[in-house]
């Protein structure tokens, strides 16, 4: 049977429609930005692009820091999500048993970072002492536990049966089996949201590099998308390098390559997230109110 639409239900769904569109239109202006040839852009609104230029493509490619950032990034994303879940998971299942000493003194510790801090020169310190400094890891190992990651997960972990881990001890099965063959096997909603969540803040990650990374080599691509909008305005007004990007390219404009670097660390997120959306909610409901 077709579904029977009324009046409230149009309302909502063309008010849902105009909210989609609101939040989309930006980012479309900026592929079209991406693929202009003519200055002062982005004081205009166009909704079919005038010209298809990858002049400002181009240019980064054969510039090749937005090439090595996106390979930096990408590294640190697949790295760094692995370890969060790795570290997640394993805190978050002793975390879930009652019967674990100490644990809501241990628990209670976690929550504390959640409000307070060293700062960020106890921080530097620490980095350094580690000699994590100028190493792409730093951007992985000091955040490699979420605190709020953390407690969804443990919430989880704790309204899973324990018949379930009963039994698969009285099989001779150890706390590191029952995590790895059963526990983890049927918690697919909470780790598929949990690592989505993981990957955008790895993905977006440029403060840590900008505080630790000497090494421009080593720049993750939103740090180089963060210099260009800062600087590529200025270097274009340097007759000499103004003078030798135009040697390179026939037609190029600072918007136009701060568009393209924008469009290219967005997508790489876009195609992932849809893949893990229909884990989302359920995994966020189940974690936030269980446990």
């Amino acid at each position: 049977m077709k579904k029977r639409y009324d009046i409230p239900d149009i309302i909502i769904e063309i008010i849902l429609g105009l909210l989609a569109l609101v939040c989309f239109f930006p980012f479309y202006q900026t592929v079209i930005q991406s693929f202009g040839e003519t200055a002062g852009m982005q004081t205009k609104i166009q909704l079919i692009p005038h010209t298809f230029n990858l002049s400002a493509y181009k240019y980064l490619i054969s510039e090749g820091k937005a090439v090595r950032g996106l390979f930096v990034s990408l590294f640190v994303t697949c790295t760094g999500t692995f370890v969060n879940m790795f570290c997640t998971s394993a805190g978050a299942y002793a975390l879930s048993k009652k019967q674990l000493p100490g644990r809501n003194f241990i628990l209670n510790a976690i929550i504390f970072t959640m409000y307070f801090s060293g700062g960020l020169i106890p921080l530097f310190l620490t980095i350094q002492k580690l000699g994590l400094q100028n190493n792409l890891f730093v951007m992985i190992l000091p955040v490699a536990v979420n605190t709020f990651y953390l407690i969804l997960m443990k919430n989880y972990f704790g309204a899973i049966p324990a018949s379930m881990e009963e039994s698969a001890k009285m099989d001779g099965a150890n706390d590191i089996t029952i995590l790895f063959r059963i526990i983890l096997p049927i918690s697919l909603p909470i780790l598929a949201a949990i690592a989505l969540f993981y990957a955008v803040d790895r993905w977006n990650e440029w403060w840590f590099g900008m505080l630790f990374l000497n090494d421009t080599k080593l720049y993750p691509l939103q740090l180089v998308l963060r210099e260009a909008i800062t600087n590529i305005s200025m270097l274009f007004n340097n007759s000499s390098v103004g003078a030798e990007i135009a040697s390179k390219t026939q037609e190029i404009y600072p918007d136009s390559i701060k568009s393209a670097i924008i469009v290219i660390s967005a997508v790489p997120i876009m195609i992932v997230y849809p893949s893990l959306q229909k884990y989302f909610s359920k995994g966020i409901m189940m974690g936030s109110i269980k446990g």
